[in-house]
């Protein structure tokens, strides 16, 4: 099974390759140029360096959203275009749940934040749990399941510290809004919390796909032509286009 991921949701650009759990490469960059200027780049460089054949792929799997909504468009853009000219299905990976799935294997619940302004994240609240693999002829292994504690969701910062309250256990903060939001966490989060280090903090590709190869083996793909990015809240323009109506 080999798996292309593609996540432009946020402030990184980011492309990667894995096949049967191995991850072949990953291009990761998170500085200043637009990710129209990159993507396709990084893609092509990514594919010389590991000799990736594009129609050896099995599935395309993009970061699908929410996040910023210039990055989702280009990267839904850039999936739907490679999963239609290859006729490859693609698997919508959920921003968040591929950004908890850099901390695999973490003891606390694990809660990515990314900035979506006026006072809000995006975020979601994960958790990782073990498991029986139930591989023939290898009794005994045991594989990690990301589970779902929060849907992923946007809401005021101060409302998802009240509800980590409330769920009393361990935290684990990571994604573009802990370098916004810090000081906040600092003075009012009421449980035992940490933040990711940098080279987890942020979206990977090489997470998208190494969650997108679990997605699909349990069956869950769309077609290129019938993706979608999820956004979750309105863009700005729309939303000032209405309060310019509401005034009229």
């Amino acid at each position: 099974m080999k798996i292309l991921g593609i996540d432009s949701s946020g402030l990184v650009a980011s492309v990667a390759v894995v096949q049967d759990g191995t991850l072949l490469g990953e291009y990761t960059t998170n500085y200043k140029k637009t990710h129209s200027q990159t993507l396709l780049p990084m893609l092509d460089e990514l594919k010389k360096m590991i000799e990736l054949d594009l129609g050896s792929l099995d599935a395309i799997a993009i970061a699908a959203g929410p996040g910023s909504f210039t990055g989702l468009r280009i990267g839904s853009a850039t999936a739907k275009g490679l999963g239609m000219a290859l006729e490859k299905p693609l698997v919508e990976v959920p921003t968040l749940e591929g950004l908890a799935y850099n901390l695999c294997g973490a003891q606390a619940l694990v809660c990515p934040i990314m900035d979506a302004r006026r006072n809000q994240v995006y975020t979601g609240i994960y958790e990782f749990v073990q498991e029986d693999a139930e591989v023939p002829g290898a009794e005994g292994e045991i594989r990690t399941v990301l589970r779902t504690v929060m849907e992923q969701t946007a809401m005021d910062v101060r409302d998802l510290l009240k509800e980590l309250e409330r769920l009393g256990r361990q935290v684990i903060f990571l994604g573009d809004g802990v370098a916004v939001y810090r000081d906040l966490i600092r003075k009012e989060c009421t449980v035992p919390y940490g933040f990711a280090p940098a080279h987890v903090n942020a979206q990977r590709a090489g997470s998208v796909a190494a969650l997108g190869e679990v997605y699909f083996g349990q069956g869950k793909t769309v077609s290129a032509a019938a993706h979608q990015p999820t956004y979750l809240r309105k863009s700005q323009a729309e939303r000032e286009k209405e309060e310019r109506g509401a005034k009229a």
